[in-house]
């Protein structure tokens, strides 16, 4: 796992700010727009909307929050303005970043992400710089701990994970992206006290980084992923086990 999905991890633990949380809302129902505009307004027959209604959910959205996007979304031209778009960088020692972005202005998101890496001590990398370091997988992370989360992960690679990997208060599950949602409801069946199910963008290899580059490139990382028009943030870096203890305290 990398470096920043734990850091995700930590953030979740924490909690987030009523500011924040609201921002969080405002991507999720841009999320739900495009979803909605690519395959309909029915979770059921549309697998991004249901993942996007899903996560939503895990994130407390209100229900009534979710059904007026998708009720706002499937009226007419409603999210026709919006376009999507990936962009790729580099932040403080080399690691790789990767944006994805939802806009209704390319050209604005666009200047503000290369500002924010600018300052941050990164830059931005032409298309497919570092888009060949990463790849879509299925993630789900439950909360578990000592003999529950060996069971689990047994259960979890008999209804079809790809990984599973113990983590200290929880288990990460990977699967292929088209079997995540099968994984998922098995482990719902179980009962277990699922955290997260998502279909991040994971890096094949990971960059440890000294810990006050560490903090550098994390700082960069919640700048970008406070923009806007970035809807998602996905970077290779890692850190040694002393700097993830003083990001927990």
């Amino acid at each position: 796992m990398s470096g920043h999905s734990k850091w995700a991890q930590i953030k979740r633990q924490k909690g987030i700010t009523d500011v924040r949380r609201g921002q969080l809302f405002t991507k999720l129902a841009r999320e739900i727009t495009v979803a909605v505009r690519q395959g309909g307004s029915d979770p059921e027959h549309n697998s991004p909307l249901r993942l996007v209604v899903q996560k939503a959910r895990e994130h407390n959205m209100p229900s009534e929050n979710i059904d007026r996007a998708i009720k706002r979304a499937a009226g007419e031209g409603e999210g026709a303005n919006l376009i999507e778009a990936t962009f790729e960088g580099y932040g403080p020692g080399g690691v790789a970043i990767l944006l994805q972005v939802v806009s209704d202005n390319r050209n604005r998101a666009l200047q503000e992400i290369r500002h924010t890496l600018s300052r941050g001590g990164g830059s931005l990398g032409e298309a497919g710089c570092v888009a060949w370091l990463f790849e879509t997988k299925g993630v789900i992370t439950i909360e578990s701990s000592g003999q529950e989360a060996e069971e689990a992960a047994l259960y979890a690679i008999d209804a079809g994970a790809e990984e599973v990997k113990i983590e200290k208060g929880y288990l990460e599950i990977h699967t292929k992206p088209e079997e995540l949602d099968t994984v998922r409801k098995a482990m719902e069946r179980k009962n277990l006290s699922l955290i997260s199910s998502d279909l991040p963008m994971l890096p094949k290899t990971t960059v440890e980084l000294e810990e006050k580059t560490a903090w550098q490139a994390l700082k960069l990382l919640d700048q970008l992923e406070e923009l806007d028009d970035v809807q998602r943030v996905f970077s290779n870096i890692d850190f040694s086990d002393e700097v993830l203890e003083k990001l927990r305290g």
